[in-house]
Formats: C-alpha cells, sequence, structure tokens
C-alpha cells in the first residue's frame, strides 16, 4: 500500500515522504481537532506539533496501528498538555481500549524544541531568529508574533498550504539547534 511506502521512506528520513504524509493526514487531523478545540488556531497548532512529534518519533511508530489513529493519540495528548499547561481543570477521559494502547506509544512530553523554544526570554530568542536564513525568520515571525494562520502565511508568501507547514517545521527545529548550540 502506497502509505506503507511512504511512512517506510519517512522512517529513512526522506523529506518527499514527510511531505506526502503531512498532506495526505492533515485535513484528518486538524478536522479531529477542530472539533475538539472549537477553535482554529489551537487546531493548527496543535496539528504542527503532533505532525512534529510524529515525524521525530517515526521510527517508533507500530505498524500494527493504523497510521491515523497514532497520529491522531499524538494530537490527543499534544491537546492535554496544552490543556495542562493552561492550569485547565479540564480532564479529559481515554475509554477507546485502541485509544489507549496508541496513547501509551504516543510521547506526551514536549519535543526539546518546545522546551528550549519556551525557556527562552523575548529578546534572547529575537536574536536567535535573526540567525534563521530570512524565509525562516518570516514564517517564524507570522505566526508567532503576528499570529497569523497557515492559510494567512500561505496567501502572504505565495506558497502552498503544505509548504508553509513544513518551512515552520523545519524553523522550530533550526531554532532549537540554535539556541541548544548556543548554551
Amino acid at each position: 500500500m502506497e502509505i506503507n511506502k511512504q511512512i517506510e521512506k519517512a522512517k529513512k528520513g526522506d523529506q518527499a515522504a514527510f511531505t506526502f504524509l503531512l498532506d495526505f493526514y492533515w485535513n484528518e487531523v486538524y478536522g479531529f481537532m477542530l472539533k475538539r478545540t472549537e477553535n482554529e488556531t489551537n487546531a493548527e497548532d496543535i496539528t504542527i506539533e503532533t505532525f512534529s512529534k510524529a515525524f521525530d518519533k517515526i521510527a517508533s511508530y507500530n505498524p500494527e496501528f493504523q497510521f491515523n489513529t497514532w497520529l491522531i493519540a499524538i494530537a490527543k495528548n499534544v491537546h492535554i498538555d496544552l490543556l495542562r499547561k493552561k492550569k485547565s481543570s479540564l480532564f479529559i477521559e481515554i475509554t477507546d481500549d485502541e485509544d489507549k494502547q496508541a496513547y501509551n506509544i504516543a510521547d506526551t512530553t514536549p519535543s526539546a524544541e518546545d522546551e528550549l523554544i519556551t525557556e527562552q526570554n523575548l529578546s534572547q530568542l529575537l536574536q536567535f531568529i535573526k540567525e534563521l536564513k530570512p524565509h525562516y525568520q518570516e514564517v517564524i515571525q507570522l505566526r508567532y508574533f503576528q499570529e497569523m494562520s497557515y492559510q494567512e502565511i500561505a496567501n502572504k508568501i505565495d506558497e502552498p498550504l503544505s509548504n508553509v507547514k513544513i518551512k515552520l517545521l523545519r524553523a522550530k527545529k533550526l531554532l532549537a539547534e540554535i539556541i541548544q548550540d548556543h548554551r
């Protein structure tokens, strides 16, 4: 099956395979989170974070589970983390057995990038952002400082939506590497 081939390629670090998987599953994960959060910005953030974590941990993906089930489990974890960060008293009950198993497989911890980026003070973070290539600076700036949606960024820089998503994933990773190097 095409999907399994793409997953295998992605496990070997193939960027085109990552892009294929992102495009193929984006609407499903985004739609699921939009229903859950009823907030486009949160749904987009959770979805991009989900793909970021999934690609970091793709080697641990267990083919016994549907890939979309695994992605949704990661998305739920990202959402739960987001709620915890907001110190919300909301508690999400995981009932479905397959969800429980998938939940145990999907790692809930914030990625190294998230932790590094969150720890930085703003002025230092801005200095690090300046070390990125201009096209990465731009997407970070539009997303996190002007709080534009992915679609708004795509329109502004006149690029396909999938390129914007991939650029943001890469920009976050590169930014984390820069922060790590300065430590």
